[in-house]
This record gives structure tokens, C-alpha cells and sequence, in this order.
């Protein structure tokens, strides 16, 4: 009789086991606290099971990851997946405190998944900082950055936060038709190398209605980006919206296609910036960028075309850069700048700078420095409507 019981009980343990999971997949949703998920406590593992079985799913599933704070380590996400994925990040993730390697969180091969919820990506970064010496140490160790996107189509990023990165805070590679919505990326403006969102090789990024503020760029475009709109976007502290630096390297995709409209920059380094390197080792192309309507309060090089850029003395200025830059547009771009140069527009000897065209730029600056000027060079802008600077007077 007691093994009868004994048996009836395992086999409903089992029934109400098989019953949850059936449950969790007829529905599609996959709640991590379903998991075992506990507030203050590590899901790595966790999470892994869940994004696997929500990948498994036949239908749309949701992956929910509630209102408390969560421990989580290095994790990637890997597709295809069998069905789209809606992941709702409510709580607060941290990062730890000391991990090494390329990403954090890396969602790699997935298509048609969103990232919503309003939680917030904590990357603990402070340490990190205090440590990185990469940018003048080839030797140093890998850092990683807080959230990696590789080959993800058909996808969007809404409300939510990522904080304190100990690298990038977003790293985009090779995506395709990816949007970033109401996101918001804070660390300090001494953190090192904390680009809010970079991005290389991929097509049809757009981010809009976003705040960002950080140690480095806000937003930049490597080699390979196409068709980049950034819209109703807050950026600062940082240095600003910068495409590049490019032509460092061998083996460079052309950059084309960039709207930059309605933004606002506030105590950047820079504001709107193209940048590369001299003595570039191959040629290279960057046409099709156009800054429209954009505010500057207090931005220290408010536009600028930088074809000598070359930090730490890494590279020889006296060999011009292979870089062709072309159809540069800049409209209704006002505010102040924090030095007297405002407009900066330093092309290649060897390849100058064309079809670059200003209209309505109205910048003031009250320091010591002098009057508002500009500087050009290998580019002969075509200037109309207010000029404030004198654009490229010689």
C-alpha cells in the first residue's frame, strides 16, 4: 500500500511538472522566476534554460525577467530561432564586478526580437575604468562591453537602460533593420572608452528618442554602416556623434547613408564629427551624411571634419588620409560652441573633401578666445543663409 502511494505521489509530482512546462509552452511565455529565479541572486544558468526554450518555441514567445535586482554573468543568447521572441526586462541586472572577454550579454543570430520592459543593464563599471589603459596598451586585457548585438535582423530595443558599461554599453555588428527606441545609456563622462552605441557592417540602424550620456562617443559609426537615421536624440556628457575613426586598418566597408535630424548635444567634446586617420593604409569612402536641425549648448568643437585625427601620436600627420569624404550636408545648426574654432573642416591633401554644404548655421561663443571662426582646408564648401562663423572665408 505504501508503495502504491509512494507511486501515485511521484507520478503526480511528474504530471504537475510536465503540466507546468506544457503550460509555459503552450502559451509562449517563459518567466524566469518559473525557473527558479531568485531577487539577489545569480540567473545565469537560469536564463540560459529559458532563452532556449523560448527559442524552441513554435510561436511567438515572451521571456519575462520581473521587477527585482538580479545577479548575471557572461551569457550568450545564440539563434536562429524558431519563432519570434519578445524579452521583458523589468528588474535590474548587474554585471560583475570583474569579468574579462568581448561581451557582456550578446544576443548573436537571432532575427524579429525585441528588448523592452524599462529594467536596467548595470555594468558596473567603476572598477573597469580605473584600470583601462587599452587605448595606449595593445596589451592590455579584453574588457567587455555590456551588450553585444551580432547578426540580428528585423529587431528593436525600446526603454531600457544600460548603465555604467565597462566598455561600449551597446556594440552593433553586422545587423540589419535594428532599432533602439526611448533608450536611455548613463556613466560618468570620465568613464573610459564607454561609447553609448557603436556600430560596423551593418544596414538600416535607427535610434530615436534617446538619451545618452557618457565617456566617449554617444553614437559612432564604424566601417560597413549604411543607412544610419538618429533622430530626437539627447546626447552628453561625451564626445559627441562621430562616424569613424576610419582607415586605420587594411580592410575597410565604405560608410554611406547617415540622417542625423532633431538632436541636441550638451557639453560634448564634439558635436557632429567625421574622423580619420593619416598615412591610411588603403582607400576608403564616406558619403551621404547629413546633419539637420541640431542644437549645441556649450559643445567645445560643435562640427568638425577631422582627416588628421591621430590620437596618442599613433600615425604620421604628414601623410594625408585615403579617405574620400563626399556629399556632407549641415542645416539649421545652432547653439554654442565651448572654443572660438566652431566649424572645423580639415580634409585630405591627397583626397579632398567634395560636395560638402552648410546652410543656417548659427553658433556663438563668449570665451576669451576671440571671435567665433572656423578652419578649412582641401574642401571648398558651398555656403548659403546665416553664417555664424564666416565659413571657410580664404
Amino acid at each position: 500500500m505504501g508503495m502504491n502511494m509512494r507511486s501515485i505521489t511521484l507520478s503526480f509530482v511528474l504530471l504537475l511538472y510536465v503540466s507546468i512546462r506544457t503550460a509555459q509552452s503552450s502559451d509562449g511565455v517563459f518567466d524566469v522566476t518559473t525557473y527558479g529565479a531568485k531577487p539577489n541572486a545569480d540567473i545565469t544558468q537560469i536564463l540560459d534554460k529559458a532563452w532556449k526554450d523560448a527559442c524552441a518555441s513554435p510561436i511567438q514567445s515572451k521571456l519575462i525577467i520581473p521587477k527585482e535586482t538580479y545577479m548575471l554573468g557572461v551569457i550568450t543568447l545564440l539563434g536562429p530561432c524558431k519563432s519570434p521572441i519578445d524579452i521583458v526586462v523589468q528588474g535590474t541586472i548587474m554585471a560583475p564586478v570583474d569579468i574579462t572577454g568581448d561581451g557582456w550579454i550578446q544576443f548573436r543570430y537571432v532575427d524579429k526580437i525585441s528588448l523592452t520592459g524599462g529594467g536596467v543593464f548595470d555594468g558596473q563599471g567603476q572598477k573597469a575604468w580605473e584600470r583601462n589603459d587599452c587605448h595606449k596598451n595593445p596589451k592590455c586585457a579584453r574588457i567587455p562591453m555590456s551588450l553585444k548585438f551580432s547578426f540580428v535582423k528585423d529587431s528593436i530595443v525600446r526603454d531600457i537602460t544600460s548603465k555604467d558599461s565597462k566598455n561600449f554599453h551597446v556594440n552593433i555588428l553586422g545587423c540589419k533593420n535594428l532599432t533602439f527606441d526611448h533608450v536611455t545609456i548613463n556613466a560618468p563622462g570620465t568613464s573610459i572608452n564607454s561609447d553609448g552605441i557603436h556600430m560596423g557592417r551593418c544596414d538600416g540602424v535607427n535610434i530615436i528618442n534617446s538619451v545618452i550620456g557618457t565617456g566617449d562617443d554617444c553614437i559612432s559609426l564604424g566601417d560597413g554602416s549604411r543607412e544610419v537615421t538618429i533622430t530626437n536624440v539627447t546626447c552628453g556628457p561625451g564626445h559627441g556623434i562621430s562616424v569613424g575613426s576610419l582607415g586605420q586598418y587594411l580592410v575597410e566597408e565604405p560608410v554611406a547613408g547617415l540622417y542625423v535630424k532633431n538632436c541636441t548635444l550638451i557639453g560634448t567634446t564634439n558635436g557632429l564629427r567625421i574622423k580619420t586617420w593619416p598615412a591610411s593604409p588603403a582607400t576608403g569612402s564616406v558619403t551621404d551624411m547629413h546633419y539637420e536641425d541640431i542644437v549645441l549648448v556649450d559643445v567645445q568643437n560643435p562640427i568638425i571634419l577631422d582627416q588628421e585625427y591621430c590620437p596618442y601620436n599613433k600615425c604620421n600627420r604628414k601623410i594625408p588620409s585615403k579617405i574620400k569624404i563626399s556629399k556632407v550636408s549641415f542645416k539649421n545648426i545652432r547653439g554654442s560652441a565651448g572654443n572660438a574654432v566652431a566649424v572645423k573642416l580639415l580634409c585630405s591633401a591627397d583626397y579632398p573633401c567634395e560636395d560638402v554644404t552648410l546652410s543656417d548655421i548659427d553658433i556663438t561663443y563668449t570665451g576669451r578666445e576671440g571671435p567665433v571662426v572656423s578652419e578649412c582646408s582641401n574642401v571648398k564648401p558651398v555656403v548659403t543663409g546665416i553664417q555664424k562663423p564666416i565659413i571657410c572665408p580664404s
